[in-house]
């Protein structure tokens, strides 16, 4: 038995270890949306998804490590020390001060050291850049080190029962954008992604601060406009008009998804935001101005 059960552990350490490099790759390739096997946050592409990786894999990872390593050291500890072999009589007290405070001072330590950079990744989400703003990127710690430029563009993105809506309100344009069925997916868009595909995707320029307003139909319910590559995720509030903002430094197609539980089809009411050049950009919206969506994205290079 014992001889059998070391071969089967073998098996199953040889099958993990090849699995690695499947999940090391599917990991490096999962810029945009979610990938079989994937086993972290996406990929980065805006300062404030920068600060975001850095917060969990900076002080949480570090501070969950600990707590692990602790609670089973202490765990293996009382097995060992308190069994009913080793201490046959068990003490008659039932408490101790000490461990007491220690037990309720320590957890506070710990939410205060994990709040201040917390504080600081959220005041990033919600604060508008001006121009002068610094923020906290890759260095939580800072005071802010990412110089980000005013918003050049905004848009207004309005959740719908179960679609979005999307203006470019300076420019007074508008799209809708629904999710594609799968006859229609593997038809004109086979390439992208089963759940996230939808027909009109939300077409933004590089290396440039978009203005993002978020809201809901005034008759509607509450949803949630998350795009987990860019960082941001806020409420779609009916009659309230929410605010973020980002600043894609890659090109390509990043999807997100409504993270609020609003209906029977909140499951398929994806986000795909198309981040193209600036000189597309311009193209795009000079065909789109027009009238006529179909023009406009066929400007812009067939994604692969």
């Amino acid at each position: 038995m014992t001889g059998q059960f070391f071969r089967k552990m073998g098996a199953l350490s040889a099958a993990a270890m090849a699995l690695v490099p499947a999940l090391a790759t599917a990991q490096e390739n999962a810029t945009g949306h979610p990938v079989p096997g994937q086993y972290h946050l996406q990929p980065s592409v805006t300062p404030i998804m920068d600060s975001i990786v850095a917060f969990h894999d900076g002080i949480l990872m570090w501070t969950i490590s600990l707590i692990v390593v602790f609670v089973l050291a202490l765990l293996v500890w009382i097995a060992i020390r308190y069994n009913a072999k080793r201490n046959p009589v068990p003490a008659a007290f039932t408490h101790n001060t000490l461990v007491e405070v220690v037990w309720t001072v320590l957890p506070i330590v710990i939410l205060i050291v994990i709040a201040i950079p917390s504080f600081g990744v959220l005041s990033d989400q919600l604060t508008t850049p001006d121009g002068e703003r610094k923020y906290l990127g890759s260095n939580i710690f800072s005071f802010g080190e990412v110089e980000v430029p005013a918003p050049e563009l905004t848009i207004k993105a309005t959740g719908q029962q179960w679609y979005w809506d999307y203006e470019y309100v300076d420019q007074g344009l508008g799209l809708i954008s629904i999710m594609l069925n799968e006859d229609d997916r593997n038809a004109s868009k086979p390439s992208q992604p089963r759940l996230l595909a939808v027909d009109n995707e939300l077409v933004v320029p590089v290396d440039t601060t978009v203005r993002l307003q978020v809201t809901a139909d005034p008759l509607g319910v509450i949803h949630a406009f998350a795009v987990p590559s860019f960082g941001i995720k806020i409420d779609a509030v009916p009659g309230r008009l929410n605010e973020t903002w980002f600043n894609a430094r890659e090109t390509g197609l990043f999807y997100g998804q409504c993270s609020e539980l609003c209906g029977k089809d909140h499951a398929f009411m994806p986000i795909a935001v198309r981040v193209v050049t600036k000189e597309e950009f311009a193209a795009y919206v000079a065909a789109f101005e027009g009238g006529d969506y179909a023009a406009a994205t066929a400007t812009l290079a067939a994604v692969q």
